[in-house]
């Protein structure tokens, strides 16, 4: 964050600062599958990750962001991690704005990086479990269905896609609880599979390799390090890409899909510049 830091021109430190954190932009994507079932031709889904609730300082500003995700009225909206800094509590004055969040299919998430507090200090192992547990029912309150190494499945008119959950999964010294294998115990081998996933070098290490095909797969924990310049078709830039190889958008290797999504709250330098706040739309459409 620091090295982001030290190239944004002062002038652009103060917009990100003031307007560009709440600039919100709703990003679109189309992907089409052979094999996805044929009744969930035209299906939607809304992805939002990193959202860092500890951080906001603007409650319109939320509410603004939360409209705008429902009024996508995608059939299923998934949160890919980080609800918080550090602590569970810094989600309770924001509890009536994201418990609006609705989809027709349900609100599914999973944990970051950050969810487990292990970047603040805490008297005793048990008081620092006891937050974890309290962000777990803490999204239960939220109306969230939290994917824990395990998955459900959704349904249209007899036909089934899987969507597979696992816990925060990172190199780079991240913490590694994530489990595909326990993910996908009981989920049918060549069935349609959707993965959340907060770190996308989970994507690069565990998924790409696997044999389980895995169609799409939706992470955060970037952030585009909330700083860069994008020009659709001419420039993708951040410092971002200096330490991931996937590090915004989309990717595709081996048939295999990644989105990787900006995240829609900020942490460490408390704006963003060029990189603005994302809610990721995606279609998916059965080929032929």
């Amino acid at each position: 964050m620091a090295l982001g830091l030290s190239s944004i021109p002062f002038s652009g430190l103060i917009y990100g600062m003031w307007k560009g954190k709440y600039d919100f932009r709703v990003l679109r994507y189309s992907l089409d599958f052979e094999d996805l079932p044929r009744e969930f031709d035209g299906f939607t889904l809304t992805q939002i990750s990193d959202i860092h609730s500890g951080s906001f300082d603007n409650k319109a500003k939320v509410r603004y962001a939360i409209d705008l995700i429902n009024n996508q009225n995608s059939d299923v909206i998934f949160f890919t991690g980080d609800l918080v800094n550090d602590r569970a509590v810094e989600l309770v004055p924001w509890m009536d704005i994201f418990s609006k969040l609705s989809a027709k299919k349900g609100v599914y998430s999973v944990l970051g990086n950050h969810d487990y507090g292990d970047y603040s200090k805490w008297k005793s192992k048990y008081e620092k479990a006891q937050n974890l547990k309290q962000l777990k029912q803490t999204q239960k309150d939220l109306g969230f269905d939290l994917l824990l190494n395990e998955h459900r499945f959704l349904e249209r008119n007899g036909q089934k896609i899987s969507i597979l959950g696992v816990e925060n999964w990172g190199s780079r010294g991240f913490r590694q609880n994530g489990d595909l294998e326990k993910a996908l115990e009981n989920a049918p081998e060549e069935g349609f599979k959707i993965l959340l996933s907060h770190d996308p070098t989970h994507w690069e290490k565990k998924v790409l390799g696997s044999n389980i095909h895995i169609h799409l797969t939706l992470s955060g924990h970037t952030h585009g390090m909330q700083f860069g310049v994008e020009i659709p078709g001419l420039v993708k830039w951040s410092p971002s890409q200096w330490i991931y190889k996937y590090w915004a958008g989309l990717y595709e290797e081996s048939g295999k899909y990644l989105n990787v999504n900006r995240g829609l709250g900020f942490i460490g330098f408390p704006g963003r510049a060029g990189i603005w706040p994302e809610i990721s739309v995606i279609t998916l459409r059965t080929k032929g």
